[in-house]
C-alpha cells in the first residue's frame, strides 16, 4: 500500500538514509560483529530498539518456561514449502541448504531450523502485512526441519521478492529468509536472516547495513551452488550457520534484550 501525502512529507528520503548508512560505515564504531541496535538509518527501531543492561536470567527459570522442543512433533514433509497446499506456489522454486556447525567447525545435530519469508511478489501471509502485491493462495511461507547427523538443513521453498517497508521514502527490503534455531545445544533461541548474491537492494537496506562489518554481513549471503540446482525444477543455494567463535553468523537479539 503506498504511503499517504502527510506520510510521504515526514518520510526521510533514500539519499538521507544512504547518506547516514556512509557516515556510520566510516565511523570508529565501524566492524563490530552484531548489527548496532541504535542504529539511526533504521528508523522504524529508533524508540523500540533495547536501551537497557543485559539482566541474566536464571537458567533454571529458563529450563522451567522455554518452549518445550519435541522433535516428534515435526514432519519431514514440513520442510517442502511448495507442497502445503493443493496447488502450485507461483516464483522460482529453489532448495536451499547448509549446515548448522559449532566454532570447531563439529556438526550441531538435531536441532530444531524453522524458516519464514514473503511470498515470490514480496508479501507474506499476515494481516499486518498489506503491501498491495498479491497473496499466492498455494504458498504460506513457513517451514521446518531438524539437522541430520551431519548437521544439514534442506528447504525447498520459493525465492521470496522484494517488499517495501516505509522506513523511509521509496524504501524495498531485499529478498530475505528469515531463519530460527533452537534446540538442545542452547537453551535460547537464534533469529537471523539470509540474503541472496547479488542483490542491488543490499546497499540501500538500513537493517542489514546495520551490520558494519564487510565480512559479518557476508555471512549472511547465501550462495548460488548449481551441483544443488535440478533441471527444470528448482535452483539451488547454500547458507551455513556458525553458531560460535569467530567466525560466528551474526543473529538478532531477543526485543527483552540489548
Amino acid at each position: 500500500m503506498s504511503a499517504s501525502p502527510s506520510q510521504q512529507r515526514i518520510l526521510p528520503s533514500q539519499q538521507q538514509i544512504s547518506r547516514e548508512i556512509g557516515e556510520l560505515a566510516a565511523a570508529p564504531a565501524r566492524g563490530v560483529p552484531q548489527p548496532l541496535l541504535d542504529y539511526p538509518p533504521y528508523r522504524s527501531s529508533l524508540l523500540r530498539h533495547p536501551t537497557k543492561a543485559l539482566r541474566h536470567a536464571v537458567p533454571e527459570l529458563i529450563e522451567r518456561t522455554a518452549p518445550v522442543f519435541g522433535e516428534r512433533d515435526i514432519d519431514a514433509v514440513e520442510a517442502d514449502l511448495t507442497i502445503q497446499h493443493s496447488g502450485e506456489p507461483l516464483g522460482e522454486r529453489m532448495v536451499v541448504t547448509g549446515r548448522v556447525v559449532d566454532a570447531d567447525g563439529r556438526p550441531v545435530r538435531g536441532q530444531l531450523v524453522e524458516i519464514w519469508q514473503a511470498n515470490a511478489a514480496g508479501r507474506y501471509l499476515h494481516n499486518h502485512d498489506q503491501h498491495h502485491a498479491p497473496i499466492d493462495p498455494n504458498f504460506t511461507g513457513v517451514g521446518r526441519c531438524l539437522t541430520d547427523d551431519d548437521g544439514q538443513y534442506r528447504f525447498i521453498t520459493i525465492k521470496p521478492g522484494p517488499y517495501p517497508w516505509r522506513n523511509h521514502d521509496n524504501a524495498w527490503r531485499p529478498a530475505h529468509i528469515h531463519f530460527s534455531l533452537f534446540g538442545r545445544a542452547f537453551t535460547e533461541r537464534l533469529v537471523t536472516q539470509m540474503y541472496f548474491p547479488a542483490d542491488p537492494l543490499m546497499p540501500y537496506d538500513p537493517i542489514s547495513q546495520s551490520i558494519t562489518d564487510p565480512a559479518v554481513l557476508a555471512r549472511l549471503i547465501a550462495r548460488y551452488d548449481h551441483t544443488l540446482s535440478m533441471p527444470e525444477t528448482m535452483t539451488g543455494y547454500r547458507w551455513d550457520i556458525v553458531l560460535s567463535g569467530s567466525r560466528r553468523t551474526a543473529m538478532e537479539p531477543e526485543e527483552d534484550q540489548p
